[in-house]
């Protein structure tokens, strides 16, 4: 599958995978940024990008970003529909006790291509009976 990417800003980098087996490719930031504590940026990458109809490309946190500063994404996943054309922004938020320190050039986030259903919805009176039923968040387990 081909993904196109076109750079809207000299300082983008277009988006690889860091090894061979890796889901994700990194998204770098173009501009520095000082996340407070508690607080969210929109980050930019200066790239757009052209997905093939039937995907959607999902944004995706850094494991290690998280792991070691309590950086995510904060509508993680962000997903970027296929006809979108605009520039990816990532939504990172500080959940950590210190400020983080955005510099231009770092990874901040990955992206992960992904197939897309799309479902026919009909309403209908009543729903079929499950052992579940009704039963809410936690209702499965302790």
């Amino acid at each position: 599958m081909r993904i196109d990417f076109c750079k809207l800003d000299m300082r983008a980098t277009i988006p690889s995978y860091a090894t061979r087996g890796s889901a994700g490719m990194d998204l770098v930031a173009i501009e520095n940024w000082l996340i407070e504590p508690d607080a969210w940026a929109k980050v930019r990458t200066g790239l757009a990008v052209r997905i093939p109809e039937g995907y959607e490309g999902q944004v995706r946190p850094r494991s290690g970003l998280a792991a070691k500063y309590g950086i995510t994404v904060l509508n993680s996943p962000g997903t970027i529909d296929s006809d979108y054309r605009g520039e990816i922004l990532v939504l990172l938020v500080n959940h950590g006790r210190v400020p983080f320190e955005v510099s231009a050039g770092d990874r901040i986030a990955q992206l992960v291509i992904c197939p897309v259903a799309h479902a026919d919805v009909a309403f209908v009176p009543t729903l079929d009976d499950t052992d579940r039923g009704a039963g809410g968040f936690g209702s499965t387990g302790r």
